[in-house]
């Protein structure tokens, strides 16, 4: 196990700048999720971390080794990739054994190794089949031994579960955090699903870009997102961001004035409100519902409210429906304020 220390880092193809200096810390057995929309450069800062993709500038550091130069094999690094990657004529075993043949380690060593890893994912029972055979599941747990067995200082996982049905993700997800915590092993993690980063996550770098929008736990980014961008990306569903002009006392959203400190008489503001955060009030702000969906423990209505469609989220089951005029009343001290041009947290 092992640091991973970024510095600095940039990409570039010719003119065009992709990763623009970035600078992280991962500690030693930290499980790290690297987030953002497609296209934010998150799979192309693994695999500069992998030694896959060349760098332009800056360090990277495994433990206390700069490894710019050092060829992948020699990182001691283990990649889990998006598409399994197993060698379909070989059996479960021979897969997970692979790499450990290709070093001439010794066979007692290699069975151990791998009968170890595969106890620890389940796959005893299915060592002498083929990938065929298998599920998406028990591949990709297969993918996990092959990564497992190498004994690495650190896990690079790229997208893992996006070619998983919703329900078997669920699955991985907790058997990935419980093998984590089984091993300790640092691990970085990349997927562009906000829920998998805050279920699974240590510490979330969220992208966007090429830059760093923000880092920290997964509540922090939840509770105080840095900008708009981090606020309406973390949460799901995501928070309603909304426009509006300072008062003095308060905010102004077309003809209502909400009770909202610290902003200043017309200056420009974006409110965010969670869809937690909006409760049915006679009180509240007048909208017109767009589409109720009843999800059993939670009901979500969608909103008209001025001219943004809002999001509100209760545990109670409201007899509303399309076309009705309902009022919306924010939590007290629950209205996050970031800057209209800047998008920055105020």
């Amino acid at each position: 196990m092992a640091n991973v220390t970024i510095r600095d880092l940039r990409k570039s193809y010719g003119d065009t700048q992709v990763i623009h200096g970035l600078d992280i810390d991962i500690l030693d057995g930290e499980f790290v999720v690297l987030v953002g929309p497609s296209g934010c450069g998150k799979s192309t800062l693994l695999r500069m971390i992998a030694g896959l993709e060349g760098i332009t500038g800056g360090t990277i550091a495994i433990g206390d080794k700069v490894v710019n130069n050092l060829a992948p094999a020699r990182r001691d690094i283990a990649m889990v990739f998006q598409n399994y990657a197993l060698y379909p004529h070989k059996t479960v075993r021979a897969n997970m054994a692979f790499s450990l043949r290709m070093k001439r380690m010794d066979k007692a060593e290699i069975k151990e190794r791998v009968d170890r890893a595969a106890a620890i994912l389940g796959l005893t029972d299915y060592l002498d089949r083929y990938p065929r055979a298998l599920s998406g599941g028990q591949r990709q747990r297969v993918a996990m031994g092959r990564a497992i067995v190498r004994d690495p200082q650190v896990f690079l996982f790229d997208e893992p579960l996006s070619n998983l049905d919703a329900k078997l993700r669920v699955q991985m997800r907790a058997e990935i955090r419980e093998l984590h915590q089984r091993l300790a092993t640092t691990t970085v993690y990349v997927t562009h699903d906000q829920i998998e980063a805050m279920t699974m996550a240590d510490k979330i770098v969220v992208l966007q870009g090429g830059r760093i929008e923000q880092i920290g736990s997964p509540l922090e980014l939840y509770d105080k997102p840095a900008n708009a961008f981090v606020a309406s990306f973390i949460g799901s569903p995501s928070m309603n961001l909304i426009p509006a002009i300072g008062t003095g006392d308060g905010a102004r959203i077309g003809d209502a004035v909400l009770a909202v400190p610290g902003v200043a008489a017309n200056r420009s503001v974006t409110l965010g409100m969670r869809p937690e955060d909006l409760t049915l009030s006679d009180a509240g702000l007048p909208a017109t519902v767009s589409v109720v969906e009843p999800t059993g423990s939670e009901t979500h209505i969608v909103a008209r409210l001025g001219d943004r469609d809002v999001t509100a989220v209760t545990r109670d089951r409201p007899s509303v429906r399309p076309g009705e005029t309902i009022h919306l009343a924010p939590v007290p001290g629950r209205v996050h304020l970031f800057d209209a041009e800047s998008g920055a947290r105020l």
